[in-house]
């Protein structure tokens, strides 16, 4: 842990803060404000296709609301819970104002990300259907080059996503339950895994089943919930706005000089909680979006947008504005804890157990999602055999995620994300061309 915040600090203050932005303004501009022109579409395609009780997945893919919400069942975890409430605290209100900012030009880059995987996805041997940025970062640098940075992708996001990631879901889900009901966060995690691993070894036709049932609902449910207690404090809405946006560019003024939050700290911790959250960029999506059925790859990439939106510009912005319209920035708190402590304002003693109950949802769907991109990779670096073992190796991280404090494992989680972005971003760029030429005939 003496290394890792010395990293951390680089990736994070410096290089992945531009090359994130900066890929996702480039996509904006050469697709021409993408997320703009074909936001309709893409909400037309989102309810033509829902379905909580959809065609089951098989060996062709699924369906594009399965891939969808296998996508934002990802997505929407911690990130919008616990994450959203550690960047308001380390970069204060403004925070979030660049959590939107990331998040727009974030549209078009995973617009970019579902596009190419929808085009350079096989057919295996066995007549699976499989997808991701492994394939499209070796189409875009051949040779060598192409092979060490797909390798290097695979083997950091099945640390990122599928071990470290993990840890913070069922760290997150622990500490909650411990807060709202008393219960020890070390069994509930093993819970966690245990009901986990029942999803795992039931494969994609599982886990598709799962995800489109769970992420609507929990969506619906939070969204809900948070709509309540913002009404319950809809004078203060004004001040709240005041203060991220204010906050974005003159932290200072919102949260005090002694504090010492910086506009470069909350852009810093807005990008980062941001891509940890809505995952554009990071190369975790296209997995899904890759074996989606869909007839062109237009489609699936309008459609992957909204996941974005659905992430950051609703479910985020919710416990945002819960967090700073109660005023409970100021209690100390922070993680799961403060979005409880908000909730609790309004709700009483169930805001703790309603946050509890929501972060079970959001994270248990990550956890899957996650571990679904995590298995693609493990299946290209080693082959099916593999797939049981690393199940295992997972629930064991699932289990153990409440054994370590918070700091650290988002630490840890903070890391790898960073490494894994970057061959997935040299691929996106290296192959705009061609994303560009998909998204100019499909007018």
């Amino acid at each position: 842990m003496n290394i890792v915040p010395i990293i951390n600090k680089v990736l994070w203050d410096w290089v992945l803060l531009f090359l994130l932005c900066g890929t996702g303004i480039c996509f904006t501009i050469r697709l021409r404000f993408v997320q703009i022109r074909r936001f309709g579409a893409g909400m037309k395609h989102m309810f033509a296709s829902f379905s909580l009780n959809g065609r089951k997945a098989g060996k062709d893919g699924m369906n594009a609301f399965q891939a969808l919400s296998t996508a934002v069942a990802a997505q929407v975890g911690t990130g919008n819970i616990a994450g959203a409430a550690t960047a308001i605290v380390s970069g204060g209100p403004g925070a979030i104002f660049w959590m939107w900012v990331s998040a727009f030009f974030g549209m078009a880059t995973i617009y970019a990300e579902a596009v190419l995987a929808q085009k350079t996805k096989t057919i295996g041997a066995d007549g699976a259907v499989t997808g991701g940025p492994v394939y499209y970062i070796r189409k875009a640098f051949s040779g060598t080059l192409g092979k060490v940075l797909a390798v290097f992708f695979s083997i950091a996001i099945i640390l990122a996503l599928g071990f470290m990631g993990n840890m913070v879901q069922s760290n997150s889900i622990g500490e909650a339950f411990h807060n709202a009901f008393g219960l020890r966060a070390d069994l509930v995690s093993i819970v966690v895994a245990v009901l986990a691993v029942v999803v795992f070894l039931g494969g994609v036709k599982r886990l598709a089943w799962a995800t489109e049932k769970i992420v609507p609902v929990m969506a619906l449910l939070y969204v809900v919930g948070s709509l309540v207690v913002i009404f319950m404090n809809v004078e203060n809405l004004p001040e709240t706005f005041r203060q991220i946006f204010v906050g974005a560019f003159a932290p200072q003024a919102v949260m005090g000089g002694a504090l010492g939050v910086t506009v470069q700290q909350a852009m810093r911790y807005g990008v980062a909680r941001g891509l940890f959250s809505n995952e554009a960029g990071m190369g975790s999506t296209p997995h899904a979006h890759a074996i989606a059925k869909v007839e062109k790859p237009e489609d699936q990439g309008v459609l992957a947008m909204m996941g974005v939106f659905i992430d950051t510009f609703i479910v985020v912005t919710m416990t945002a504005l819960v967090i700073v319209s109660t005023g409970s920035l100021s209690s100390g708190q922070t993680g799961a804890a403060l979005t409880q402590l908000a909730f609790s304002t309004s709700f009483g003693s169930m805001g703790s157990a309603f946050i509890a109950i929501c972060l079970l949802f959001f994270a248990f769907s990550t956890i899957l999602g996650w571990y679904f991109f995590g298995e693609v990779n493990v299946r290209a670096l080693f082959g099916p055999r593999a797939v049981k073992v690393y199940a295992l190796i997972v629930a064991i991280f699932v289990a153990a995620g409440s054994l370590f404090s918070v700091d650290v494992v988002w630490a840890l989680s903070d890391l790898f994300n960073g490494l894994m972005v970057i061959p997935n971003l040299l691929g996106l760029l290296a192959l705009s061309g061609t994303v560009a030429l998909t998204c100019k005939k499909s007018k």
